[in-house]
Formats: structure tokens, sequence, C-alpha cells
């Protein structure tokens, strides 16, 4: 695994990021104070966590004025998704085994 996929695991290994991130996906652009309000954590833990999402290419900011807007970035997955698929081959192969040998002890 490299280190920009093991990078996406980590900042998404925990569950208010994840959320955070899913919120942004889900629902698009917004602001730390929106973010923040639906967060039920601190303000400074929102932008804390915002960061390491940042830091991973998973969010991406857009500075206006005092504030700055937020949003997902969908295609960062795309190491997962690969890292994903080359384990799914890997089960997939199991698969087809035990139904092959279910097949033969039925008969």
């Amino acid at each position: 695994m490299d280190g920009r996929t093991d990078m996406i695991f980590r900042s998404l290994a925990d569950p208010t990021r994840r959320a955070i991130y899913e919120r942004l996906a889900r629902s698009g652009e917004q602001t730390v104070r929106m973010l923040t309000e639906q967060a039920g954590i601190s303000q400074p833990a929102v932008s804390k966590h915002l960061t390491v999402l940042k830091s991973a290419g998973l969010v991406r900011d857009r500075p206006d004025g005092r504030q700055t807007h937020y949003s997902a970035n969908r295609e960062a997955l795309a190491p997962l998704a690969g890292w994903m698929s080359r384990y799914g081959i890997f089960w997939e192969g199991r698969f087809d085994d035990l139904e092959d040998l279910l097949n033969r002890m039925d008969q």
C-alpha cells in the first residue's frame, strides 16, 4: 500500500472525520460553522478534522471573504477503489473455488 492510500485510510478511520466527509459528499459545499452546528463538537475540533481530511486530499477548501467553504473531493477515493478491487478479485476466486467444492459435495 502506498503512502497516499495509507493516509486516506488513516484519515477516514476516525468516525468524526468520516461523518464530516460523508456530510460534505452528500450535502455539498459547507462552511466550518455549518459543519460545527451539525457535528456536535467544537469549531476548533471541526477545523482540526478538516485539516487532516484536506492533507489527505479528501477535502477542498474555497476561501470567500472571512469564511472558508469546504467540499468533498470524491476523486481522492480512487486509490481506495483500486485497493479494494485487488481484494475483490482475490475473494471472487475463493468464492468460485468454494462453489465448485460444494457442487462436488452435492454429487
